[in-house]
């Protein structure tokens, strides 16, 4: 029995280390929506994804949906083409192309691809808010979570909302998988009291509330900001070493995070 336990303990240890990718660097450059913006690429796209990987980004951000049919899709909107999501079924919203010939993702195809040749970049799944109901918000947190595990993602994802109550689901189903809250209304002691390992706010909030920087590394809390667009604001980001900055210019925040150095 005690060896049982020994075994756990180091199994346990060793899935948080792995979990906790989403804290190791810091000013890790995270693309919002995946590294659309130089090349022209749908945002959300299979082809923005492969650029942040191909770019070996700290991490890629993307948003899904459940479809009234209880497909999961990657879009940011909660409509797509004018048809809400959440009411249209996938073979409806799929008659729609994406800008460059792409069809709207399934989360499956996107972790697939999110897979293949990425030894550096985070997938990072926003679970966005259901406009019809909470519950369903966290029924498709739980789907989510679901598909990433069976496609063996899991170690590397994590995962955002600004719903509280969904990420809340998740540390239910899973105690060791990383989160970060998007709202920016609860300080780092907050969101550690209720087992979120992290919270990635609009930099603005950390402008307002500068002592939240300090208060979340005193309590190792991952400390990201989005979205980061403006040279200066990244300049301040960098300089306050957040863990990591969510952008539509990766290229130009690498660029200042290598001039800093």
């Amino acid at each position: 029995m005690n060896k049982i336990k020994v075994f756990r303990a180091f199994f346990l240890g060793l899935t948080l280390v792995i979990f906790s990718s989403c804290s190791v660097k810091k000013n890790g450059v995270v693309a919002h929506r995946g590294a659309w913006k130089t090349n022209n690429f749908p945002e959300n796209s299979i082809a923005s994804l492969r650029h942040a990987i191909d770019l070996k980004l700290a991490g890629s951000e993307f948003d899904v949906w459940r479809t009234a049919d209880d497909s999961l899709v990657i879009n940011h909107d909660a409509h797509y083409n004018k048809l809400l999501i959440e009411e249209t079924n996938y073979e409806d919203l799929i008659k729609f192309k994406l800008s460059n010939g792409e069809k709207l993702p399934t989360l499956r195809e996107y972790i697939t691809e999110g897979k293949r040749n990425n030894k550096k970049t985070l997938l990072v799944c926003e679970i966005k808010p259901s406009e019809i109901s909470k519950e369903r918000g966290k029924k498709t947190a739980l789907k989510a979570v679901e598909t990433i595990k069976k496609l063996k993602a899991d170690k590397i994802t994590c995962y955002i909302s600004f719903d509280y109550e969904i990420l809340k689901q998740i540390r239910q189903v899973d105690p060791v998988t990383a989160l970060q809250y998007l709202e920016g209304n609860k300080s780092p002691q907050e969101v550690k009291s209720d087992n979120i390992s992290g919270i990635d706010y609009h930099y603005s909030v950390f402008q307002k509330h500068p002592e939240w920087i300090k208060e979340a590394k005193d309590n190792h809390i991952t400390l990201n900001a989005w979205t980061v667009n403006d040279a200066n604001i990244m300049d301040w980001i960098i300089e306050n070493k957040f863990d990591y900055i969510t952008t539509n210019e990766p290229e130009l925040l690498n660029q200042r995070i290598k001039n800093k150095k």
